[in-house]
């Protein structure tokens, strides 16, 4: 299933800007750019705020993922990394921090990873990058 509309990186100066002045974050299979927006209102530590619930003044994390014909020519197999990174994303997005820009690169290792390895790495990535509320 995609991710939601408000969650999605879609034009190429968006994806530019995370390149051009994001963090950058590695693990043997994935690669993390994030940018955090600015103003963009963090919450705090042990807020009751809920993933449904956010206020509207803070900006909706945005996520694009970049899979290159190098990591596989076929695109069935693009595909269903694409697709896992998505799973992962939702099972991970309640946790994540309103505000930022992030942009996951896949490495040609990836196509040896079941969904766990890809879920387990994308979290390790977000806690590295600070991007994960409380964690």
């Amino acid at each position: 299933m995609a991710l939601p509309k408000m969650h999605r990186l879609k034009r190429r100066h968006e994806f530019s800007a995370v390149y051009q002045s994001g963090l950058r974050r590695s693990t043997p299979h994935l690669t993390l750019r994030a940018l955090q927006h600015a103003g963009a209102a963090i919450p705090r530590a042990g807020s009751s705020e809920v993933y449904q619930g956010r206020s509207e003044t803070q900006q909706a994390t945005q996520i694009g993922i970049s899979i290159s014909q190098k990591v596989s020519k076929r695109a069935v197999v693009r595909n269903r990394i694409r697709r896992q990174i998505q799973a992962a994303f939702w099972e991970l997005l309640p946790q994540v921090l309103s505000g930022w820009s992030l942009v996951v690169v896949v490495r040609p290792s990836a196509t040896q990873c079941d969904y766990w390895q890809i879920l387990q790495e994308l979290k390790q990535l977000l806690m590295d990058a600070e991007v994960l509320d409380g964690h």
